[in-house]
C-alpha cells in the first residue's frame, strides 16, 4: 500500500477522535459549560448536522479544485473547528464550534476515498479505501479512550487542543506524502447531480441508513449496558470500548480485502452476521466474558461492510465520485442519529438496556433487504451508471481496461470502477 495512505489514515484518526470523544466527555463538558446532560447532547448533534450539511455543499463548492488542495483545505477547517471548541467560552459558542468541526468530515472522507482508490491498481482499491478508514477505527481504540482520560484528568479543553494538533500533523503528512492530483475537468452542478437520478445510488444510501443505524442503535448505549446489566465498573467498561474499536479495525481490514473480490456478497454476509451478533446480546448480556466477546463481534461485523459500500457508491455514481462518496458520509451520520434515536425510544418505553440490540438486529435486516434489492437490479441490467451490467459486471470498464489513459476524466472513471471484476 502506498505511504500516502498513511497520511489519510492519520487524518481519519483525528476526525474519528473528535467525532466520538465527546460521548466519553459529555459529563465533564456539561459541568464545564454549566448545562444539563441533555443540553450537552447538542454538542454531538451539531457535529453530526455539520457533517450532513457540509459533505454535499463543500464537495460541490470544490468541484473545480484539485483533490489534494481540497483535502488540505478540509484539514485546515477541521483544525479551526477543534481550536474553537477548545477555547469556546459559552454553550452557544461551543455548539457553533462543533458544527464547524463537523463540516469538513464528509468531504474529506469522500474525496479521500477517491484519492486512495486512484493510488493503487484496480484489484487493490477496496484495501486502499479500508486503509484510510482504519484510522477512523483506531481512533476508537486509542484516540477516544486517551482523549477521555485526558479530559477527565486535566480538562476537556485539552482534548480538543490535542485533536487540533493531530489535525496539523495530518495536514503536514498529506501535504508531503499525497501526490499532486490532476486538475479536474470542467464539470457542472447539474452534471454532478445527475448521478443521483439512479435508483442504485439511493439504494446504496438506504443500505447505509438502515444497515449502519443497526450498529449505532447499540453503540450509543453500550456503556450503560456494560455497567448496569453486565456488571462492569465504569473504568472497565471504558477499556471494553477499546475492544469494540479493535473489532471495528479488524472488520474494516477484512472488509477491504473482501470488497476487492465481491462487494455485494460482503454486504450480504456481514449485514446478516451483524443481525445475528446483535440478537446474541439477549443471551450474553449478563455474562461478563460472553458479553465482551459479543461486543468484539459487533465491532467486526458492524464495520466490515464500509469499504464495500464506499466502493459501491464510486461504481454507481461514476460522474460524481467525490460527491457520491461524500454523501455516503452524510448518510452515515443520519444512520448514527436514527440508530441512537430508535434505541432511546425502546429504552424510554421500558424495554430495558438490551432492547437497542433488538432494534439493531431489525435495522440490519432491513439494510440487508435493500442490499439484496440492489443486487437483483444489477442482475437485471438496471444498474444505470454501470452501463446496464449483466450479472453485475461493468462492460464499460472492461472495454477500457486495456487503455492506459490517464486524463482526469479517465482517472475518475477508473477510481469508480473498484468492483467491476469482483462481482
Amino acid at each position: 500500500m502506498p505511504v500516502a495512505l498513511l497520511a489519510l489514515a492519520i487524518a481519519a484518526f483525528g476526525i474519528g477522535t473528535t467525532e466520538f470523544v465527546m460521548m466519553g466527555l459529555l459529563p465533564e463538558v456539561a459541568t464545564g459549560m454549566n448545562v444539563s446532560i441533555s443540553a450537552a447532547g447538542g454538542y454531538i448533534s451539531l457535529y453530526a448536522l455539520g457533517v450532513v450539511i457540509g459533505a454535499p455543499l463543500l464537495t460541490i463548492s470544490g468541484m473545480r479544485i484539485r483533490r489534494k488542495t481540497m483535502l488540505l483545505s478540509m484539514l485546515g477547517l477541521f483544525i479551526v473547528g477543534n481550536l474553537l471548541s477548545a477555547i469556546a467560552p459559552t454553550h452557544e459558542s461551543l455548539l457553533a464550534a462543533r458544527f464547524v468541526a463537523g463540516l469538513p468530515h464528509g468531504t474529506f472522507f469522500g474525496i479521500g476515498a477517491v484519492v486512495a482508490a486512484s493510488l493503487v491498481s484496480r484489484d487493490k482499491r477496496g484495501r486502499a479505501i479500508s486503509m484510510m478508514f482504519v484510522g477512523l477505527t483506531v481512533a476508537n481504540i486509542i484516540g477516544v479512550p486517551l482523549g477521555t482520560l485526558l479530559g477527565q484528568a486535566i480538562n476537556w479543553r485539552w482534548t480538543f487542543g490535542l485533536v487540533a494538533l493531530i489535525g496539523a500533523v495530518a495536514l503536514a503528512a498529506v501535504s508531503v506524502l499525497v501526490p499532486r492530483q490532476a486538475k479536474p475537468t470542467e464539470v457542472s452542478v447539474r452534471g454532478e447531480l445527475s448521478a443521483f437520478r439512479r435508483p442504485q445510488v439511493w439504494l446504496a444510501f438506504a443500505v447505509v441508513v438502515f444497515g449502519f443505524a443497526a450498529t449505532f442503535s447499540f453503540y450509543s448505549y453500550i456503556k450503560p449496558l456494560l455497567v448496569q446489566v453486565s456488571g462492569y465498573t465504569p473504568l472497565a467498561a471504558t477499556v471494553l470500548l477499546a475492544l469494540f474499536g479493535t473489532g471495528m479495525t479488524l472488520g474494516t481490514v477484512i472488509g477491504g480485502r473482501l470488497a476487492d473480490r465481491s462487494p455485494m456478497r460482503t454486504l450480504y454476509v456481514f449485514l446478516t452476521a451483524l443481525a445475528v451478533a446483535l440478537t446474541m446480546f439477549t443471551f450474553t448480556a449478563h455474562n461478563t466474558v460472553l458479553v465482551a466477546v459479543n461486543v468484539f463481534l459487533v465491532g467486526v461485523t458492524g464495520f466490515a461492510a464500509i469499504p464495500s459500500i464506499q466502493a459501491r457508491i464510486l461504481d454507481q455514481a461514476k460522474e460524481a465520485p467525490s460527491l457520491g462518496s461524500a454523501s455516503i458520509q452524510s448518510t452515515f451520520n443520519i444512520a448514527n442519529s436514527l440508530g441512537a434515536y430508535l434505541g432511546g425510544l425502546v429504552i424510554a418505553a421500558g424495554f430495558g438496556l438490551i432492547s437497542p440490540s433488538w432494534v439493531g438486529a431489525v435495522l440490519a435486516l432491513v439494510g440487508l433487504g435493500f442490499a439484496v434489492l440492489s443486487g437483483r437490479l444489477d442482475r437485471r441490467g438496471a444498474g444505470g451508471a454501470s452501463g446496464g451490467a449483466s450479472g453485475g459486471r461493468d462492460r464499460s470498464a472492461d472495454s477500457g481496461a486495456a487503455s492506459e489513459d490517464t486524463t482526469p476524466a479517465r482517472v475518475a472513471e477508473s477510481a469508480s470502477s473498484t468492483t467491476a471484476h469482483a462481482r
